[in-house]
């Protein structure tokens, strides 16, 4: 059996790609838009999950570079390397969000951009559960993906082979209120990465809070 095969796609997706994931959205409005979201509510030296954060930036290169304290988690072997590597301010761990121990209400704030894409509906709806869960109550949490009513899609992404599931924009939002959270703002954009295997793409962003006890 191939050593690919022993690994989640994703970290096989984003092994390959690299820095070049980093350029291709560097530009993002909405995802900077999102950061300063949160950094407008943090208090000073807050605790931040960066749940799938790639090579480290903007996520926690901009809240680290911002005095809070934050952990981000990847499978991608390389993506953790780069990152630790880039954002010496954070600390970066090499894990599968649908496995990673998170105690209950150990941060303030998490953040998951993009990072449920390739996990089936079930996984997601559980991942999302358990990120609310891991936010203090009161605490912020930031989520995106790409909002289509897709499931188990072969599709290419800058020029790798992905398998996709995703949810309409009003089911993601639905999965993310029956985790305990309540979305207190979102954006809607159009992107397209700069790529020349890209297309554009629609994002969205949710913005919310864990109910206080």
């Amino acid at each position: 059996m191939a050593e690919d095969d022993h690994r989640a796609p994703a970290a096989v997706v984003f092994d390959a790609l690299g820095l070049d994931y980093e350029k291709a959205f560097a530009a993002s409005e909405a995802h900077q838009a999102s950061l300063r979201w949160l950094l407008e509510r943090l208090a000073p030296g807050s605790s931040v999950l960066d749940a799938g954060a790639g090579t480290g930036r903007p996520t926690a290169d901009t809240l680290s570079g911002a005095g809070h304290r934050v952990l981000g988690v990847d499978v991608s072997p390389v993506m953790v390397e780069l990152a630790a590597r880039q954002v010496p301010a954070a600390e970066f761990r090499l894990a599968d969000l649908r496995e990673l121990p998170l105690p209950g209400a150990s941060f303030d704030a998490v953040c998951a951009y993009f990072s449920l894409l390739q996990m089936s509906r079930a996984e997601q709806a559980a991942v999302v559960a358990r990120l609310a869960r891991a936010v203090r109550p009161g605490g912020l949490v930031a989520l995106a993906t790409v909002p289509l009513d897709v499931e188990g899609v072969q599709a290419l992404f800058m020029g790798q082979p992905v398998e996709v599931t995703s949810f309409s924009a009003g089911a993601f939002t639905e999965l993310v209120t029956r985790a305990g959270l309540t979305v207190l703002a979102e954006d809607d954009a159009v992107f397209t990465p700069a790529h020349p295997d890209a297309v554009p793409e629609p994002h969205l962003f949710l913005h919310c809070r864990r109910a206080p006890e």
